[in-house]
């Protein structure tokens, strides 16, 4: 049977004028390929997974922000250590507390922990600034380095600091949970060229 035959029951009805095909019997969109009903796939590596991101993810981004705010507030926080270190020293030297022998041992062993609180807290800005230098650049050690340090950071924001500690535990553990997630695993694991 021939398309033209009139008794064939795939042709065109007897009388009415033939609609072209769409493909499928799907109707045909605004903007797609003809035949196809579907979106695109997204673009898959040449690995077989999901493409690497080009951009940093939003959420990664947050958390280098949030490195940042934590290096400023350990800036403040060192200023504030050393500040009071210097004070309990001037105070030591005060004259009229000299013959106060309970008082310049207190302020002695006192002066050299809050010292001791000044250099950690210099150390760890550093470590902090460097890390959050990493977002751009590093690879899987440096997120599980910004992942270690952030769950440090959570843990030493609750103690001894508790008070002036809390919003660097909220933020540590932001980042840490931003790190830790798949867009974070996907940024620190891209290939680089």
């Amino acid at each position: 049977m021939s398309y033209g035959d009139p008794n064939n029951p795939y042709g065109a009805p007897q009388g009415q004028p033939q609609q072209p095909q769409q493909g499928y019997g799907y109707p045909q969109q605004q903007g797609q390929a003809p035949g196809y009903g579907y979106p695109q796939a997204p673009p898959v590596s040449q690995y077989g997974g999901p493409a690497a991101p080009t951009t940093m993810p939003g959420s990664v981004g947050a958390a280098r922000v949030m490195m940042w705010v934590i290096v400023g507030l350990q800036v403040i926080g060192v200023g504030f250590f050393a500040f009071a270190a210097a004070a309990l020293n001037a105070a030591k030297d005060d004259e009229s507390l000299k013959e106060n022998t309970a008082f310049q041992d207190l302020v002695g062993q006192s002066t050299g922990v809050i010292w001791g609180y000044v250099v950690f807290g210099l150390a760890w800005l550093v470590f902090a600034a460097v890390l959050a230098t990493k977002f751009k650049n590093g690879g899987n050690g440096a997120r599980v380095t910004i992942l270690v340090f952030a769950i440090i950071t959570a843990v030493l924001g609750i103690y001894p600091f508790i008070l002036v500690g809390l919003v660097h535990t909220v933020l540590a553990i932001l980042v840490a949970v931003f790190v830790g997630n798949a867009n974070g695993k996907a940024w620190f694991n891209r290939p680089r060229y």
